[in-house]
């Protein structure tokens, strides 16, 4: 293990809730709620405001609704978060070729590997100098752990929010771990804590005191000499970079089950489509497709099938997504799903049987369909007027997103509903706004970009 404290970790405070109290000014120093607004919608982020009152991330909306009726929920706008991500990523690029990134809002740095910081003291600088910048590019703060592990930093960075910097110095460590609960160490999740809890184990110290061979004893060889290291403040994980990462996925959790089969297809589709567009955006490819599906009981369900060659063609992940889907009941209703992608690569070898799959599967449905629309109606189908034109689908204006009006400028919604739609008309660079009720189909009003926080950043639009 080195013995300067040059292995930094940073973690954006609040930072959905905080993106969005830039974004809206009347919505700074107030409680704000960012995640899913359905039945079953649960907390992404919490501002700190709202934790006041007891919410926290993964509770149920509902019941965050409960202890803060007065917060502002919103619905998450990724392309912002991923936009101001990338800005921040980007400046600890800079320090640094090994940045290990673990969500939008989280990476560790080595800043050796980058020549950046070499002992305590230019460490320390290092971390102020970058929390100065994240400010002035994104208008946000995040808190900098800096130590001479990850685990250290990472609880460096804890203890340093919101908005401040920990360093822990080095010999000082096991004092410092040593009254803290089994859950601070990476790999004890609710399952080892309780499982330590119940043999009388509750604090770091505790497990040093308990010994190797007890651990052992308790979780197995691997994991009880893995975090007996850990209780002693021995972390040998390296930094490892962002090109090092095993998978690509994405899924949806969806507020009623689905039960229509056709749907179901649709919405893997729609899923394998976003998976593969992240995927070329991060310059990989991979191939091993995965499916995942949580049924109406809440049991999960996994598929998976490797292809000949890595790849990142939407047409060959979508249709072996299908392939996967096939094999699965989903009679019951779907409450999730997710499409992945694994054994990511640095090129493509494109599987053409699969590619050719899709294609003729393409074909056939638009065959099939105009074969629909020439084939004569039976005495049962329904019969539709050809003059008298479909009724619309009302569009959906999801609160907290950026409109436009034609006449009052740029805004979000407030909230939709009745055939209403309510609109602040306010920018991340303006005072305050005026309030504004429209038609949900009011043909000046529109779903638009997010703006940049902050002025000349570059802008946070559609990537």
């Amino acid at each position: 293990m080195r013995s300067a404290p040059t292995i930094l970790h940073l973690d954006m405070d609040a930072f959905y809730a905080s993106a969005e109290q830039a974004a809206k000014p009347s919505l700074r120093g107030k409680a704000v709620v960012v995640g899913g607004l359905g039945p079953r919608g649960v907390v992404a982020t919490a501002s700190y405001e709202a934790r006041r009152f007891g919410v926290h991330s993964a509770m149920p909306t509902a019941q965050a609704r409960r202890l803060a009726p007065h917060a502002a929920y919103l619905t998450p706008r990724f392309t912002l978060y991923r936009d101001v991500s990338n800005q921040v990523m980007g400046l600890l690029r800079e320090l640094s070729p090994l940045v290990e990134p673990l969500s939008l809002d989280e990476a560790f740095v080595d800043l050796e590997a980058g020549g950046a910081a070499f002992d305590g003291g230019s460490a320390r600088e290092v971390g102020e100098r970058l929390r100065a910048d994240i400010r002035r590019v994104t208008g946000l703060s995040g808190s900098v752990g800096l130590a001479v592990s990850k685990m250290l930093a990472k609880i460096g960075s804890e203890r340093a929010k919101p908005d401040g910097l920990v360093l822990i110095d080095p010999g000082t460590e096991r004092q410092l771990l040593a009254p803290l609960p089994v859950r601070v160490l990476p790999g004890v999740g609710p399952a080892t804590g309780d499982h330590l809890r119940r043999a009388g184990i509750t604090t770091v110290d505790e497990i040093a005191e308990a010994g190797q061979d007890e651990l052992v004893r308790l979780l197995g060889r691997a994991h009880g000499t893995g975090l007996y290291a850990m209780a002693l403040a021995l972390d040998e994980r390296p930094v490892v970079s962002e090109r090092e990462g095993k998978s690509v996925s994405v899924e949806d959790t969806y507020d009623l089950d689905i039960h229509d089969r056709v749907r179901v297809r649709g919405e893997v589709a729609r899923l394998a489509e976003r998976c593969t567009r992240r995927l070329r955006e991060a310059g990989r490819s991979g191939r091993t497709v995965v499916l995942k599906v949580r049924r109406y009981d809440f049991s999960t369900l996994t598929r998976s099938e490797t292809l000949r060659g890595p790849t990142d063609d939407p047409a060959v992940v979508r249709e072996a997504a299908a392939r996967l889907l096939e094999g699965v009941d989903t009679t019951g209703g779907v409450r999730l799903l997710g499409v992945g992608v694994s054994g990511l690569a640095d090129y493509t070898q494109e599987d053409l049987f699969a590619q050719a799959a899709g294609e003729r599967a393409a074909a056939e449905a638009e065959a099939a369909a105009e074969a629909d629309e020439l084939a004569p109606q039976g005495p049962a189908a329904e019969v539709v007027d050809p003059v008298a034109p479909a009724a619309p689908e009302e569009r959906r204006w999801p609160a907290g997103h950026d409109v436009v009006h034609a006449v009052h400028g740029p805004g979000w919604v407030q909230g939709s509903g009745v055939g209403r739609v309510t609109v602040r008309f306010e920018t991340p660079t303006s005072a305050p706004g005026r309030v504004r009720t429209f038609r949900t189909d009011d043909p000046e009003l529109s779903l638009s970009a997010p703006l940049p926080l902050v002025e000349g950043d570059g802008g946070a639009g559609e990537g």
